[in-house]
């Protein structure tokens, strides 16, 4: 089953918690330091809640989460063939996981990625996307700074 992923940023992680439990009537699948994870059956979500990186309230990113490493490999392909700028990810450690994964910029900037969870692993906070999309193999300069997070 695919899902689309929201990630916030959040003032207050418990009192998020508290709230989002409410509002999805389920708990948390995962809670670290600054970070919480919601997997909602319905409607089909992953809610990423974020402590203290960014405005709260704000987007952090966007994603698609799959059920495989083919399938994140075909979206990169899609994207590609689509002319999109992307970047891949493979086993990378983000928001206490190990995952496959492509990121991809809509044009005002919000950074997407498509991916899959292949483990869970514990980490330390700090910068979590370690790729920006290319084109033509340059870095693209018109991604803002918010653009270089992740989960």
């Amino acid at each position: 089953m695919s899902r689309v992923q929201l990630a916030l940023n959040v003032a207050d992680l418990d009192q998020a918690i508290g709230f989002y439990t409410k509002l999805f009537g389920t708990a948390p699948a995962k809670v670290r330091p600054g970070y919480a994870n919601f997997a909602v059956a319905n409607p089909p979500l992953k809610l990423i809640l974020i402590a203290g990186d960014g405005e709260p309230g704000g987007l952090n990113h966007l994603g698609v989460e799959v059920e495989s490493t083919e399938q994140v490999a075909a979206a990169q392909q899609r994207l590609a063939g689509e002319g999109l700028p992307t970047a891949t990810e493979d086993e990378v450690a983000c928001c206490y996981a190990v995952q496959d994964k492509v990121w991809v910029d809509a044009p005002d900037g919000e950074p997407w990625e498509i991916y899959t969870v292949l483990d869970d692993v514990e980490m330390p906070g700090g910068e979590l996307r370690s790729v920006e999309p290319e084109t033509d193999g340059m870095c693209c300069e018109s991604a803002p700074e918010s653009a270089t997070r992740c989960c």
